[in-house]
């Protein structure tokens, strides 16, 4: 019967699903997949206290398995005097969506757009939401996950709106800086392209 170790989460990489588990016994460090958390309502972190058993992977190689944390997640603290800005930030990010819908709909009563339109951004956003939320199920099992060219490529053929509610909303993909930048290029090209495709403005 395999005897449960007691340890430490030292690194974690919760982009890619894995890190390292520190013995407290002999501080040997362990690889350890998110799928040896099995089912669980947080993210293995860095410091977190665990227990698990020692096995083996296909190489032979020692890792972490069995994975179970011995102490709740702590909550995050606002700095003192700081009110906690996360939820009313989220909500000033969120208003770009009904003022593109307003702009989109001036633009309709004052030059008329294609039928079809409408359609094309609600389908590509209501798409992409889908896909942000698979992606982070996927990242909280450890199983495949979508490319980010992938998700950025949703977004700059319309799916934006979609992206922008899936980062906000379910906390995917949006502490990331570098992929943060590469979706804002994004949104901005495709606002650029409505707005040469279907306003006189950049057509002057």
């Amino acid at each position: 019967m395999s005897t449960r170790q007691q340890g430490v989460v030292s690194q974690w990489d919760a982009d890619k699903g894995y890190g390292f588990i520190t013995v407290a016994a002999t501080s040997e460090r362990l690889f350890a997949h998110a799928r040896a958390f099995g089912l669980r309502p947080h993210r293995p972190y860095v410091g977190e206290a665990v227990s698990f058993e020692i096995g083996l992977d296909g190489q032979g190689k020692r890792r972490a398995q069995k994975v179970r944390g011995t102490a709740p997640p702590p909550a995050p603290q606002p700095a003192p005097g700081v009110r906690s800005p996360g939820r009313r930030d989220s909500s000033r990010i969120l208003l770009l969506i009904p003022l593109f819908a307003a702009w989109v709909l001036a633009t309709e009563l004052v030059w008329g757009l294609p039928r079809w339109l409408w359609g094309a951004y609600s389908a590509m956003s209501l798409a992409t939401f889908i896909v942000y939320w698979g992606d982070k199920r996927a990242a909280q099992r450890g199983s495949w996950r979508v490319a980010e060219g992938t998700l950025h490529a949703l977004a700059l053929f319309g799916g934006w709106p979609g992206a922008l509610l899936g980062q906000e909303l379910l906390r995917h993909k949006s502490a990331k800086a570098r992929f943060r930048r590469w979706f804002w290029a994004t949104v901005l090209l495709n606002v650029l392209a409505f707005a040469a495709l279907f306003t006189p403005w950049l057509k002057s």
